[in-house]
């Protein structure tokens, strides 16, 4: 319970951003901190308006600070844009600290996003490439640059990334400007730092970490561990460790390999060196290997195609059928070889003294796939960036890892010239649960991280060092009403034109009854089509989301909000649930009005999802598989559009919940409990309820 002193001082709590503490954020931090203390794992539901950065920053640099040796708070996020908020909190904190030491902070985005040179605006795959040759030939002058001072530079003050960057371009060594690599300044700096602030995959991509701690020379035991927006992380993860194969990716990696090995001769033919030859005869065998796989591959492919029955366009895959294709690769290889033999070391040896033993096979040639190209990059929750090798070489160790379980789920599609298929780990928590163990101790937050129990189950966090809190929200109900449209659904069996006009009709309700700019959000770009492009609606001039968009566009398009506003005109935002604009954008200063939500985003069914919900039926219970797999994860995503407007305690919105399912128990229960919903039947009682709602509901700068 918050006592009175507490909330009226911050001397409980010494780093606190905060000149005023709120009852619920120093709930948080309070709980935070015995978690951390104990070494344990806090996950906090918290709602908009609490202040969680705030409330998670301040007890786990306060049990830092406590804690013998020292300890790295990582604050990972799964958006670049939740980064500036870190950073501006930090420099708060440290305005307030006066006279005692600051708290210092590195800030790190994807290598190409900080890269100098003019190819980091090529593609992913060009930029790894190119990165990779530029280094390994040393021909990067600011990879090769030392910059003796910039550590100290970028620890005195909390930097975004972009003034780093800008920092690394013109630092001076005796008056000499010293161009150097802002990457490779940053990962040298975070050993130094109190805080490390970056992208998920730093922890939760295993190559990633490995990578990064080392370069970093911080272990993972000794990191205190902060997850924001946490409710991404699983699917995050599940997305890092999902990868593609086709019949040319297969022949790709052969001819990498080729000229890896091409690579390992020559140097070879210049050292001599024993360690070359060994690397180059377990690269041969590789090469060999996958000669023949690529063939069987090829068929493989073929007999799935042929298997497909009526509409179907995928089915499942056998592990052992795609495990068979290396096999017997092998099998063929040292039956055609002979008496050729691999080394003994590092390379086990079959039974009889030939080849490499059946347990060894898969994840020797993942390793050797795998060493065809550079170190991962953390990304920013795009697509790897990896040659075709590492893309085999990770889905072989995948099937290696996790095939004799049913959490590997491999897919087959017809779709595109070859087909393809891909891998899917149904379960996070085989990724997560080992590194939240390794850690000293974990914050997980988010404004949907609902149920909290949910997340603890997927995530894998241990039972009985693992502790929950669904914060209250500090918005007075009657500031962000909800009103749910009982005369329209989006089920699949309802749909039609004439329902498609009862929901156009609400949303022009909605625009008529709103003095300002509203967003519609829908479950697909499909139906955003179908319903919102087509339609030409009265009174607002529509922005439509495209797939496209940069971060500049989404910058630009929040100061075009703010600016016409201002000129009092009025935009309809028209965006997807999951994507930049429902769930990467603060909209603050009171510059939407209105959120309506179409339809739920239940996912489609597919191999996949009916494959997940089995799993999560085993691993959590038949009576948490339908609600972990689809409808709480729909709601989550809805729940995330519906806060888009409500950014502060002066913001007020209306949200309108365009399917009459929500009130259906099965999904009304995956709604937080304090939230309120009303009722509407008709668009002209949504345009009478939205404008008495703002009529009477102002924000506090209109007050």
């Amino acid at each position: 319970m918050t006592t009175e002193a507490e909330l009226g001082s911050t001397v409980a709590f010494p780093y606190l951003a905060h000149p005023q503490p709120r009852p619920g954020q120093i709930d948080m931090i309070r709980e935070s901190r015995e978690a951390l203390r104990k070494g344990g794992y806090h996950l906090a539901a918290a709602p908009t308006g609490i202040g969680k950065t705030a409330a998670a920053l301040a007890a786990a640099l306060e049990v830092a600070a406590l804690t013998p040796g020292q300890k790295s708070i990582f604050f990972l996020t799964s958006r670049q844009s939740q980064h500036r908020i870190v950073v501006d909190t930090v420099r708060r904190i440290n305005e307030r600290r006066i006279n005692q030491t600051p708290v210092t902070l590195v800030d790190m985005i994807g290598q190409s996003g900080m890269c100098v040179q003019p190819f980091a605006k090529e593609s992913p795959h060009v930029f790894s490439m190119m990165c990779s040759t530029a280094r390994r030939e040393k021909s990067c002058k600011p990879w090769i640059t030392k910059a003796p001072g910039l550590t100290k530079r970028i620890l005195d003050s909390p930097l975004h990334v972009d003034e780093l960057v800008e920092l690394a371009k013109i630092h001076r060594v005796d008056g000499q400007i010293t161009q150097t690599c802002p990457w490779k300044a940053a990962r040298e700096a975070a050993n130094h730092a109190d805080i490390f602030v970056g992208d998920y995959n730093h922890l939760f991509d295993e190559g990633v970490r490995t990578s990064s701690l080392e370069a970093m020379g911080i272990a993972l035991e000794d990191i205190i561990l902060v997850v924001d927006e946490a409710h991404n992380l699983p699917d995050r993860i599940r997305m890092t460790m999902e990868r593609v194969i086709t019949p040319t990716i297969s022949r790709n990696s052969t001819m990498e390999l080729e000229e890896y090995v091409g690579t390992l001769t020559n140097i070879y033919h210049q050292s001599g060196a024993d360690s070359t030859a060994l690397e180059l005869d377990l690269a041969t065998w590789a090469l060999e290997v996958m000669k023949i796989a690529r063939v069987k591959i090829a068929d493989l492919f073929r007999r799935l195609h042929n298997e497909l029955t009526g509409d179907a366009n995928e089915s499942h895959v056998e592990v052992a059928a795609f495990t068979d294709v290396f096999h017997r690769a092998c099998d063929e290889y040292e039956g055609l070889s002979g008496q050729r033999t691999l080394n003994e070391e590092p390379a086990p040896t079959a039974d009889d003294g030939h080849g490499v033993k059946r347990q060894h096979r898969l994840p020797l040639l993942a390793d050797i796939l795998s060493r065809c190209d550079i170190d991962l990059d953390a990304g920013e929750g795009e697509d790897p960036m990896e040659p075709d090798s590492h893309r085999l070489g990770h889905i072989l160790s995948c099937v290696n890892e996790f095939g004799s379980t049913t959490a590997l789920c491999l897919v087959f599609s017809a779709k595109g010239k070859e087909g393809k298929i891909t891998s899917h780990l149904l379960d996070p928590g085989l990724v997560s649960g080992p590194v939240f163990k390794g850690t000293s101790g974990a914050i997980l937050m988010s404004g949907t991280l609902y149920p909290p129990q949910m997340y603890a189950d997927m995530l894998a966090l241990p039972v009985a060092k693992t502790t929950k809190t669904a914060y209250a929200s500090p918005f007075a109900g009657e500031r962000r009403p909800v009103l749910v449209a009982g005369d329209v659904s989006t089920k699949y069996t309802q749909r039609s034109p004439a329902m498609w006009d009862k929901i156009r009709a609400h949303i022009q309700a909605l625009i008529d009854g709103t003095p300002g700019h509203i967003a519609v959000f829908a479950p697909s770009y499909k139906m955003m089509e179908e319903i919102v492009n087509t339609t030409h609606f009265k009174g607002v001039r529509k922005v439509v989301e495209s797939r496209e968009w940069s971060k500049q566009d989404i910058d630009t398009l929040v100061e075009q909000l703010r600016g016409e506003r201002d000129a009092g005109q009025r935009i309809l935002l028209c965006g997807v649930y999951g994507a930049r604009l429902s769930e990467g954008i603060d909209y603050n200063g009171g510059i939407l009005d209105a959120v309506a939500c179409i339809g739920i985003p239940n996912a489609p069914p597919s191999v996949r999802s009916n494959a997940l919900k089995k799993y999560a039926g085993d691993r959590f219970g038949a009576n948490n598989a339908w609600r972990y797999t689809v409808t709480q994860p729909a709601i989550n995503a809805i729940l995330q559009a519906m806060g888009r407007p409500i950014r502060s305690i002066g913001d007020r919105a209306l949200i309108l919940l365009l399917d009459q399912r929500h009130t259906d128990r099965t999904y009304a229960t995956c709604y937080p409990k304090d939230l309120r919903m009303n009722a509407t039947n008709a668009p002209t009682t949504t345009a009478s309820f939205a404008r008495r709602f703002f009529s009477r509901v102002h924000t506090l700068d209109e007050v």
